[in-house]
């Protein structure tokens, strides 16, 4: 594994001595079975010592973990007959989001979703993950096409926020996340979204709007990055970790809240340590839960997902003197936001 984030390096070094004695035993032919056994289970100790008590700050090391599985790494174990649609139709194409067709489980879905590199040079040909207009374009023709044809919608969210370049501001990059959220709202079609690494601000909620929300285990959501908001209170971006602390982005919080509806564990240590068992576990939530919209009528599927956000967060009214301070006439008191709210 060649990026090591600060805390995981104790769990890495111990797993590299494990490495270095099983290679020492097939080499000498040495019987080293009782350190080896021993050195894995003090491994095993700190792994689950460190993951079990992480902090915002690290998980949003992790979510942006350049080994996680990315999009279309999902794609590539959970589907087949993946039909990539590129371009916005208007002239320009964009790479970092991804769209296609595709069958899951045998199931004709259209898939949507961020896509970032693994190195440098992907990086820039993915512009790291940070969409221009001309991908939530593209992204909202190919979710268009699903609703048309009655296919349902899988959105992989994986961004640090759509990019805030003055071209994409010239193309309009608000009013196109605009554009996605209100059209998605009236698709009739089941659409599942799940947060695989990033959540960043608009940029995710743009291919967000789904009847369920999903977050893997150590994946952020937020509006914005504990940087930006560090940087915008306290004027460095240095105190990313106790703006990590104050936005409650971890997917605990985000479920608490209502934001999501379901948190996908992943493998000890994390997805980018077994991508593999990772993918499978989104996989078989994104299934039940596609198995559950599928029962629904075109017109209960779009008043689920109606319910579903109005759902979200609280309001609360003040009190109103009218005449004598004994006189006060209260308004309201703190409730759910709903239809009758």
């Amino acid at each position: 594994m060649d990026f090591v984030l600060e805390f995981e390096r104790p769990l890495i070094e111990l797993e590299r001595r494990v490495d270095g004695l099983r290679q020492i035993e097939a080499e000498s032919g040495a019987d080293l079975s009782g350190a080896i056994d021993q050195l894995r289970q003090q491994a095993e100790r700190l792994q689950r010592q460190i993951f079990t008590s992480l902090s915002p700050w690290q998980r949003a090391q992790l979510s942006r973990h350049p080994g996680r599985p990315f999009t279309l790494d999902y794609v590539e174990r959970l589907c087949t007959d993946w039909t990539e649609l590129h371009g916005d139709r208007a002239g320009h194409a964009d790479h970092a989001i991804v769209s296609g067709i595709a069958r899951f489980r045998g199931q004709p879905v259209v898939i949507i979703g961020h896509q970032k590199g693994r190195n440098t040079r992907e990086n820039l040909h993915r512009n790291f993950g940070m969409p221009r207009p001309e991908g939530y374009r593209k992204a909202l023709r190919v979710m268009q096409l699903a609703d048309r044809f009655g296919l349902p919608v899988v959105a992989f969210i994986d961004t640090p926020g759509a990019f805030p370049g003055i071209d994409a501001e010239m193309r309009g990059q608000a009013e196109a996340i605009a554009r996605n959220i209100l059209e998605m709202a009236t698709f009739t079609v089941p659409v599942v979204c799940a947060v695989i690494g990033e959540g960043g601000s608009g940029g995710a909620l743009a291919i967000g709007v789904g009847n369920r929300v999903l977050m893997m285990e150590n994946s952020i959501y937020s509006v914005i990055s504990p940087e930006g908001c560090a940087a915008i209170l306290w004027r460095d971006r240095a105190e990313g970790p106790k703006a990590a602390a104050a936005l409650r982005i971890t997917a605990e919080d985000c479920a608490r809240f209502g934001v999501v509806d379901q948190v996908v564990p992943e493998p000890p240590g994390g997805a980018h340590r077994n991508r593999d068992a990772a993918i499978d576990a989104l996989g078989e939530a994104i299934g039940q839960h596609l198995d559950e919209l599928a029962t629904m009528s075109p017109e209960e599927v779009r008043a689920d997902r109606y319910a579903r956000f109005r759902r979200l967060g609280v309001f609360e009214q003040g009190m109103v003197q009218e005449g004598p301070a004994d006189n006060v006439v209260t308004l309201g008191s703190r409730r759910a936001a709903s239809d009758d709210g």
